[in-house]
């Protein structure tokens, strides 16, 4: 028997997990540490948020929070992303101006929330759709423009109208480079909804972060809600890889350049 052989379905992501957790217990242990909690101590945080009917109630806000101002960058910003993909002289004037805009971090933004929306949840999801927006629109301007030149030919040569080559040959190419920035965007505004969370929310797992720390520095809450923004982003982006890799939106050639 071969000893180098793979053995199959070893769950290595697990075993690399408990040593990580068995590492970080030994370490607050040797270091006498009183501010990072143990492993243990987070799992007591989590159980005492769940008992007070926190748990669910914090990770449902934040969800619905992103997810809100996700939608509105995805209704607002492939549109756009087409629009400047399809026409030249759009993304020449508007392109600039793109540019400029989509470096800037999305907190620099919350003077601006705060004095359109007040200290209220609507800024919150006006951050977190500002931070989903511009990867939304560059990424679906590029998925256009690297629509292979040989099917807009191929379809005008079926003749093809310009609704029908937008629906039947655009869409369908241009949609896996879109569906990665669709996910990268997700990602972004799954990041910023603790900053976002800090403008005047009272739930939320970015609240639970501030307010854990603040009030009464527990660091156990701190570090189970720092946990679950990272269990959660990982599901999210699983959720979208596997959209992503769906064999019915992979029909075209797809090739990065």
């Amino acid at each position: 028997m071969n000893s180098s052989r793979k053995l199959p379905g070893l769950p290595w992501p697990c075993a690399v997990g408990a040593l990580l957790l068995l590492l970080w217990h030994a370490a607050v242990k040797l270091t006498g540490t009183k501010v990072l909690p143990t492993p243990f101590e987070v799992l007591l945080g989590l159980r005492e948020l769940a008992l007070r009917g926190h748990l669910v109630t914090y990770v449902r806000d934040s969800l619905v929070r992103v997810l809100s101002g996700y939608a509105l960058a995805v209704l607002l910003g492939l549109p756009a992303g087409l629009v400047m993909g399809l026409h030249p002289l759009t993304a020449r004037v508007a392109g600039p101006v793109l540019q400029v805009l989509r470096p800037i971090s999305p907190l620099a933004w919350s003077p601006v929330a705060i004095l359109l929306f007040g200290v209220a949840n609507t800024a919150t999801v006006f951050l977190i759709f500002l931070s989903s927006l511009f990867p939304i629109v560059t990424y679906t301007m590029e998925a256009v423009q690297r629509v292979p030149g040989i099917y807009l030919r191929v379809g005008d040569n079926f003749g093809l109208g310009r609704w029908a080559l937008l629906r039947r040959v655009i869409l369908p190419a241009c949609l896996p480079y879109a569906l990665t920035g669709l996910r990268l965007a997700l990602g972004v505004a799954w990041l910023v909804v603790v900053a976002a969370e800090m403008m005047g929310v009272d739930s939320g797992l970015g609240y639970l972060i501030i307010d854990a720390r603040n009030a009464g520095k527990r660091y156990d809450l701190v570090v189970a809600g720092m946990l679950l923004i990272g269990v959660i982003g990982l599901g999210l982006d699983g959720l979208m890889r596997r959209i992503e890799r769906a064999g019915a939106v992979r029909w075209a050639f797809h090739r990065e350049s």
